[in-house]
């Protein structure tokens, strides 16, 4: 062993594999941005079908690559956020494509709160690491908290409170992006992120604070 505790004899792959944060940031934004002019009667009733097809067709496929990229970066927490979120986006384009325009249906209605659970115990894994992304996430499960109430038939109003909440999403979304692709091509924090614990070593320790654990993480021992 050398003095800093990596074996004298060490061989490192290095993956021609970029970080997939800052597509998965601004297509989600994109779709925050859809559903909040849907919600708050920017666009109009009739667009739902064209809203659709760009939810199924543009953010769902982005999200999708970068839920496969961060789970080839063993980013656990990153692929487990962008591959609820693609199909999610699928799911509600297809929805809005099926269903005739201004109608409310309980069954996604169920979904969305169920999936506002999931991203919920998400947004507070997230704390824990990157405070940025807990916030967002802490806002999309509200997000889908309102807008599925007004699909079990809630009034209006808490509809459009879901629309301007995914305009906030979206401009913390954007400032996310902008702020991951920045630090990822100058390996060092431009727009603060706010990242602490592991998280915040990740980006700042040395080597063998990345290899400590490596023995432990999915792939690498027997079993998941």
């Amino acid at each position: 062993m050398s003095d800093d505790g990596l074996p004298r004899e060490l061989r490192i792959v290095v993956r021609p594999y970029a970080s997939s944060i800052p597509l998965g940031f601004f297509s989600f934004g994109i779709g925050m941005l859809l559903l909040g002019g849907q919600a708050n009667g920017w666009l109009p009733a009739s667009d739902q079908h064209t809203i659709g097809i760009l939810l199924a067709a543009f953010v769902f496929p982005l999200e999708a690559v970068a839920m496969i990229f961060a789970l080839l970066a063993r980013d656990t927490f990153s692929a487990t956020g962008f591959g609820l979120f693609s199909t999610s986006w699928l799911t509600v384009g297809l929805t809005d494509l099926a269903a005739a325009p201004e109608t409310t249906s309980r069954a996604v209605g169920l979904y969305l709160l169920g999936f506002s659970a999931a991203i919920g115990v998400l947004a507070v894994a997230a704390f824990a690491g990157k405070p940025l992304v807990g916030a967002i996430l802490g806002c999309a499960t509200a997000r889908g908290v309102l807008d599925g109430a007004y699909q079990f038939g809630a009034p209006h109003p808490l509809y459009a409170a879901s629309g301007w909440i995914a305009i906030a999403i979206f401009a913390a979304a954007v400032y996310g992006g902008l702020a991951f692709l920045l630090e990822d091509e100058r390996k060092q924090t431009v727009l603060p992120v706010f990242r602490r614990g592991s998280s915040k070593q990740a980006l700042e320790g040395g080597l063998a604070d990345q290899l400590r654990k490596v023995g432990d993480e999915a792939g690498v021992r027997q079993a998941l």
